[in-house]
């Protein structure tokens, strides 16, 4: 037996030097033992709202902020976004349409739109809550108290890298973060915006895309029957 050197480069890429050990069951795993939520949320024209409309706007949303008693992260996330794909369906529907004006006005939109990505990059912005679970909410006493009465394995049995088992890790991650993302639901739902957890696998597209942003724009991740997001090493038999 005999170890794939193309393996062994594989383990010592880019995923060594991230500070993400795993994502399960829509929980980021970070190698330290703590873990995190993600939601993305809608977005509101703020500038078509009238003068009253946006006051108000921004005292609900004050008094959500005052309201929360645990920290919330703020993230928004721009990237390019690739338009070749419109512009075909409109060449498309351009050629079907038999309509002459119709056919005429799709044509020139579309030029309207070469033009405009020609001269300026189009972006695309997603906005994000992230809600953090800290390893010190386990607390040093509830880890001594866990372990001697056998809910924690041994050290010998721990995942390597972190403090603590991973199944324990998220099972108390998943109790304390379930319970703010709803009550983020409901303080968000007034108003208007719609949040929405990320699953595993947009959690993984999402990262791709922001440690790849050359790449990420020509590749997509395809596959959904993965387990993980982790690469492991191949050894092959001879």
């Amino acid at each position: 037996m005999t170890i794939d050197p193309l393996a062994v480069a594989i383990k010592g890429s880019t995923q060594e030097h991230l500070p993400i050990e795993d994502i399960v069951d829509g929980i980021v795993l970070l190698k330290d033992g703590s873990a995190a939520m993600i939601m993305q949320t809608s977005s509101v024209n703020f500038d078509l709202l009238s003068e009253r409309e946006q006051s108000a706007l921004v005292f609900a949303y004050g008094g959500i902020l005052n309201s929360l008693n645990f920290p919330v992260q703020i993230v928004i996330h721009s990237y390019s976004k690739d338009v070749s794909s419109y512009l075909r369906n409109l060449r498309l529907a351009e050629e079907k349409q038999l309509a002459p004006l119709l056919k005429e006005r799709i044509g020139s939109y579309r030029k309207f739109i070469e033009e405009t990505v020609k001269k300026n990059a189009v972006l695309s912005k997603s906005f994000y809550l992230v809600v953090p679970f800290s390893i010190l909410e386990l607390g040093i006493k509830s880890m001594k108290t866990e372990v001697l009465t056998g809910l924690i394995p041994s050290v010998g049995k721990r995942n390597r890298g972190l403090p603590f088992p991973k199944d324990y890790i998220l099972e108390k991650a998943k109790a304390s973060l379930i319970p703010k993302k709803d009550h983020l639901l409901r303080l968000f739902s007034r108003l208007g915006l719609e949040v929405k957890q990320l699953e595993t696998k947009e959690l993984i597209e999402l990262f791709y895309r922001i440690y790849n942003q050359e790449t990420a724009v020509n590749q997509k991740v395809q596959t959904t029957a993965f387990d993980a997001p982790i690469v492991t090493t191949k050894i092959s038999k001879q």
